[in-house]
């Protein structure tokens, strides 16, 4: 009796810690570096909807893939749901991610937090956008982490430079970036 009574609390305490471990990390704020500017007055609702990739700075997660787009939308409970999909061109099928997102500080910031890992987060920071919210600029938590998107397969070439000057000036390495074929 005494032994199911010490397996009882010691069982009880391991889901308490864990489910503050949990909160913790899910509640926590991500590191916003130095050389990344806001944008004021950014309106999520105006954000929620299909964002194409028109280049990335490549990592594990999205090498290889082409016709790569990104859907966000609010679900019931207010929270920012992600949907990436995108073609491995090698494997030759189409490779897909549920993830969350939220706002790392304050709700007209354009910081964002995002995970498809559990409680785990990364930076998301939409730092440059037309007022139309039709392409945007997003850099992420370091220099490995860039994108530019857009509501449509292709942007003008003035917005591309515009980006990909502002981009270089913040330290970006843009000869690195893989420009996402949508053909």
């Amino acid at each position: 009796m005494k032994n199911l009574k010490i397996k009882l609390i010691s069982g009880v305490a391991v889901a308490l810690i864990g489910t503050v471990i949990y909160e913790w990390l899910d509640n926590r704020k991500v590191h916003i570096p130095d050389y990344v500017e806001l944008i004021d007055g950014f309106d999520v609702q105006q954000y929620m909807g299909k964002w194409y990739e028109i280049a990335r700075l490549d990592f594990k997660y999205e090498k290889d893939l082409s016709h790569v787009s990104a859907t966000y939308f609010l679900n019931k409970k207010g929270m920012i749901e992600v949907f990436n999909r995108g073609y491995n061109y090698k494997e030759k099928e189409w490779k897909e991610a549920k993830g969350k997102a939220t706002f790392n500080d304050q709700k007209d910031k354009s910081a964002l937090k995002v995970s498809f890992f559990g409680p785990f987060y990364s930076g998301y920071n939409v730092v440059m956008m037309d007022p139309d919210y039709e392409t945007a600029l997003v850099f992420g938590e370091k220099h490995d982490y860039m994108w530019i998107l857009s509501r449509n397969k292709t942007i003008p070439e003035h917005v591309k430079q515009k980006f990909l000057d502002y981009a270089q000036q913040k330290g970006y390495n843009i000869s690195q970036l893989v420009w996402t074929n949508h053909e």
